[in-house]
């Protein structure tokens, strides 16, 4: 696999870029009512999809490397894998979306797309790619029933 920055790292490196922005330019920020309570909302529920997804490859007994998915042992495809292909990277997302409007930044409106820009066409294309030789039709099939995000 040709990536090399991890998943997980590239969202951190996100959310820090994204509160560095607000501290060193806060007139560039939005601030209003209920904005801390807004950003909880969204982020608990991110981070908890992410936790629930990793949690559900460690049950199966498989790798949870994004770096190595073809030492792939078996083909999570239950609970949260039933709706998302992806949910690890939806709860990234809905952290990365938390942190934005937590900090209010404009800045989060350009890392959004981007986060999910990237994760298409580097991270995703290149695991399922990985996924396809390593389980074939069962994976197409898995691939054709579950939408890649939500």
């Amino acid at each position: 696999m040709s990536l090399k920055v991890p998943p997980l790292l590239l969202m951190i490196a996100l959310a820090v870029a994204l509160m560095l922005i607000d501290l060193i330019a806060p007139a560039w920020s939005v601030r209003f009512p209920g904005q801390k309570i807004l950003a909880l909302a969204v982020g608990l529920p991110g981070a908890a999809l992410l936790a629930h997804a990793g949690w559900a490859f460690r049950r199966a007994k498989t790798t949870v490397n994004p770096m190595k998915p073809e030492t792939s042992s078996k083909l999570v495809v239950h609970g949260l894998y039933r709706f998302s292909r992806n949910p690890m990277y939806l709860g990234m997302l809905l952290i990365l979306i938390a942190t934005t409007v937590a900090t209010g930044t404009a800045a989060g409106l350009v890392a959004i797309p981007g986060f999910i820009w990237f994760m298409n066409r580097f991270q995703i294309a290149a695991e399922e790619s990985a996924l396809e030789v390593r389980f074939g039709a069962d994976f197409r099939s898995y691939c054709d029933q579950v939408r890649r995000w939500i």
